[in-house]
């Protein structure tokens, strides 16, 4: 097959080439809710295109490149001095696959161990493209279903608003858990 990005022969649907000198992550970061930082690995316009193919075949492949060169690379160098849970949000299957599922299995390591299925919206309208007011109107209406770990990494794709980091965390502390932080692969506040 052909490389996304420069067009070459390579076993991926991104060459390590193209990964290394395009896809090597930088770490942003953002408060929301109650003081709770997030932490972001790229910006919006350095992977928007690779983004968009959420919702496609094509978009469990270019996930997982994009798990394993930001996500995984911070598990590999986390401690703490217990196991935390990580808990994507809404990972429910569409399109044949979870694409928040793809980046919290991709933080499994000694001190991370991720949940599935724990985090649900009941409210399923997507927020893509959506204005601020449209959010606050249509809430998610997570449930969080029970886990043993006390403290949390929450993890999503993006973060836009912060509105529904901010509902997720609600939810998960109305359940006397404690959200440690926050996990996306992009902010799109940086420019």
């Amino acid at each position: 097959m052909r490389c996304m990005l420069c067009e070459s022969l390579s076993f991926a649907h991104i060459c390590s080439t193209c990964q290394t000198t395009f896809l090597t992550p930088s770490i942003y970061k953002r408060k929301i809710l109650n003081n709770i930082e997030v932490i972001s690995f790229y910006k919006y316009s350095e992977i928007k295109n690779l983004l968009h193919t959420k919702h496609t075949d094509l978009g469990f492949y270019i996930y997982s490149i994009l798990a394993k060169n930001s996500l995984l690379k911070f598990a590999s160098e986390f401690e703490f001095e217990y196991p935390v849970a990580s808990v994507a949000i809404d990972d429910h299957v569409k399109s044949g696959y979870s694409h928040t599922a793809i980046l919290n299995k991709s933080l499994s390591c000694k001190y991370i161990k991720p949940k599935v299925n724990k985090l649900r919206a009941n409210n399923r309208v997507s927020y893509s493209g959506k204005s601020r007011e449209f959010r606050l109107l249509n809430p998610r209406n997570f449930e969080l279903k029970n886990f043993k770990e006390k403290n949390v990494i929450l993890v999503d794709d993006i973060i836009t608003t912060g509105f529904t980091l901010n509902q997720a965390v609600q939810a998960i502390e109305l359940n006397n858990k404690e959200v440690l932080f926050c996990l996306t692969l992009v902010d799109v506040s940086f420019v």
